[in-house]
């Protein structure tokens, strides 16, 4: 059995999609500590600028090593809006954008305390948008040293870590708006591939991992 551990991600690239799509289990780790610049809280889109990071702010408790599960959402600085705004600026002239709007909007209109469950729900959304099944079972605690059959991504998909540094991950490029004035952006958020290609987006995923 093909098993992948992953950590909660907001609006994760297409190469953690793409271990969602090709996995026989997902292990979704739940019991880890927040780490600041990954993908728990920050997705990149594609602006009419270029790459553009979309980060969730976090309520600080001063102690150090916060429980991912236990972090709260802070509202400062209207960030729903402003994500929402971004996302709409960003992909309103894509194909498939207006079939999917209203599916993003609510997220971005009802507040959610809990980053994990923000996450976990718009990652439930877009599998049921690209017809994709994953097998997930949350750990009950942390996974320290995974067994040798299974594929820990928690560190390897991150932003800080190249993804040409993933020996099972390739690049398929696909029609994305802005793509005659910025070339193209690889593994963008995956909401930029469901934006632009729509149902066909489950080929590109499929076609992601070797």
């Amino acid at each position: 059995m093909n098993t992948v551990l992953l950590s909660s991600a907001y609006l994760p690239p297409i190469q953690y999609f793409a271990r969602l799509y090709a996995a026989d289990q997902i292990l979704a780790e739940r019991c880890d500590h927040y780490v600041k610049q990954t993908y728990r809280n920050r997705a990149v889109i594609a602006s009419s600028n270029g790459p553009l990071a979309l980060t969730v702010p976090i309520v600080r408790t001063g102690e150090n090593n916060q429980p991912m599960r236990d972090l709260r959402i802070s509202d400062h600085g209207r960030w729903r809006r402003l994500h929402w705004t971004a996302l709409v600026s960003a992909y309103e002239q894509s194909p498939y954008f207006p079939y999917y709007e209203d599916d993003f909007r609510q997220f971005y209109e009802e507040p959610y305390e809990y980053l994990i469950d923000f996450n976990d729900a718009l990652q439930a959304k877009i599998c049921e948008l690209l017809m994709l099944t994953p097998n997930i079972r949350p750990t009950t605690e942390y996974v320290k040293t995974p067994a040798p059959e299974i594929e820990d991504c928690r560190d390897l998909i991150r932003p800080k870590v190249s993804f040409s540094e993933d020996a099972r991950f390739r690049i398929v490029p696909y029609y994305q708006v802005f793509q005659s004035r910025l070339g193209f952006l690889p593994n963008l958020s995956i909401v930029d591939l469901l934006f632009n290609m729509g149902p066909e987006s489950r080929l590109v995923l499929k076609k992601s991992l070797v």
